[in-house]
């Protein structure tokens, strides 16, 4: 598979379809399938962001629907989707967001399954000249650590959770030199040299692999097995095809495609990598100290 720094994807994405619409004029041919002229909207964590992008494109290509992607931080993809007053999915990037979502009434509690897991790390750029091999590596005076906001991104809660876990805050703290907005652009802090190292998921490596390296934490520092859950939302106005959606990412076509991205589609390929007891999914308090830094 190309691999390209995500900030190269979107221009050659753009080129592409540049190209494409070069090529002829001719009105496309409508859709088919049984769901043609269906649409979707799902408001998405960018955790996902990759593979969700391919199953999205291979479910329109086999029933003819239509999705509208919106990616962002689970946190703020959860409250567009609560301003907006619409939306059929939400599928944030851990479960302590559809937490929130269900707590507010937003999302059928019934609905929801667990599409992938997640376990926390750092990320460091693949030539890397900083002796980083651990959590405490991070507070080595001069280091650029860059982390997602831990008040809106799974990925930077988790990764607060990991520092506050090993009783590291108050030394990495002082390095932290930015607070992303989302999973991609705390990936992205790598791929453009940003920052030194990252507290980010196992996965980003593989999202660019010639720019990001991971360093998995040891198992007794995994505080819990992340998951990425969806379901359908209150206010869905495709029912049938948002269920449809669901069972296709489940399912073992769905599941094989996010295996390409090395994403982990079942409990036991997470659990190499954390003590028997480590706990899936759950909720954690954020301190008020963080959430007030992060802004």
């Amino acid at each position: 598979m190309l691999s390209l720094p995500m900030h190269r994807r979107g221009f050659v994405y753009a080129c592409v379809g540049l190209a494409a619409a070069l090529a002829g004029c001719s009105k496309p041919a409508p859709a088919k399938g049984k769901f043609a002229g269906k649409k979707l909207e799902i408001f998405v964590g960018t955790a996902s962001k990759p593979p969700t992008e391919l199953a999205a494109q291979t479910f329109e290509q086999q029933t003819g629907a239509t999705i509208e992607l919106h990616f962002g931080g689970s946190g703020k993809m959860l409250a567009d989707m609560k301003l907006a007053g619409r939306g059929d999915l939400y599928f944030p990037g851990s479960s302590d967001y559809m937490a929130k979502a269900r707590d507010a009434g937003l999302v059928d509690p019934a609905t929801e399954k667990r599409v992938v897991y997640l376990i926390p790390a750092i990320n460091v750029p693949v030539n890397s000249s900083k002796k980083i091999t651990g959590l405490a590596d991070l507070a080595q005076p001069g280091l650029r650590v860059g982390i997602a906001r831990p008040d809106t991104v799974c990925v930077g809660l988790y990764g607060a959770e990991v520092l506050e876990l090993a009783g590291l805050s108050a030394q990495v703290k002082p390095n932290i030199v930015t607070y992303a907005e989302s999973c991609e652009k705390t990936a992205t802090l790598i791929a453009l040299d940003a920052v030194d190292a990252v507290l980010g998921w196992e996965v980003f490596e593989h999202w660019d692999p010639e720019h990001i390296r991971t360093i998995y934490l040891p198992k007794e520092q995994v505080p819990r097995i992340g998951y990425i859950p969806i379901a359908i939302a209150k206010s869905v106005r495709e029912p049938v095809v948002a269920q449809a959606f669901i069972d296709f990412l489940i399912s073992d076509e769905g599941k094989a495609i996010y295996k390409k991205w090395h994403y982990l589609t079942t409990e036991a390929e997470a659990r190499a990598y954390t003590l028997p007891t480590t706990p899936v999914g759950g909720e954690w308090t954020l301190p008020a100290v963080w959430a007030a830094e992060a802004q």
